[in-house]
């Protein structure tokens, strides 16, 4: 898949600490993903990378909303996203295996040699985790003309 360079921080270069990223979510960070299931994604993702010695910290609060489909009549509906994720990134020297190895879906490993940080694809899990599993109309509409 091709990394966009908008997604990747340069965390070798920062001072311990907290550190802030924002990016801004449309359709159009879905394409390289493929189709969708919703359409008119308009989110903020808000990174808080604290960088320690040996590990960092990142936590992802995802804001904003989509259209998708009511699970019954298959009505376009407005959702809101919002949610928060936890990551810990450890800097180790055979991150390829303990990845395999690791069981906490929250801990990530990568080399002492690295020095760039590919967020991308955790904000594209973080945002498909943010729909509500239930996408149904109001209980106004439901069995109603449109559900």
């Amino acid at each position: 898949m091709n990394h966009r360079r908008e997604y990747e921080i340069a965390f070798v270069g920062l001072k311990p600490g907290v550190h802030v990223y924002e990016y801004k979510v449309d359709d159009k960070f879905f394409i390289p993903y493929g189709e969708q299931d919703f359409s008119n994604c308009d989110a903020t993702v808000k990174l808080l990378l604290d960088k320690k010695s040996g590990f960092m910290q990142l936590k992802f609060d995802i804001d904003g909303s989509i259209q998708a489909g009511c699970d019954r009549c298959g009505n376009t509906l407005p959702l809101q996203l919002w949610d928060e994720f936890n990551i810990i990134v450890k800097m180790v020297d055979e991150p390829d295996t303990l990845n395999e190895q690791e069981e906490d879906p929250d801990v990530y490993y990568i080399s002492r040699n690295e020095s760039h940080l590919q967020v991308a694809n955790w904000i594209y899990e973080f945002v498909n985790l943010s729909i509500p599993l239930q996408k149904t109309c109001s209980p106004e509409e439901m069995g109603g003309p449109k559900c």
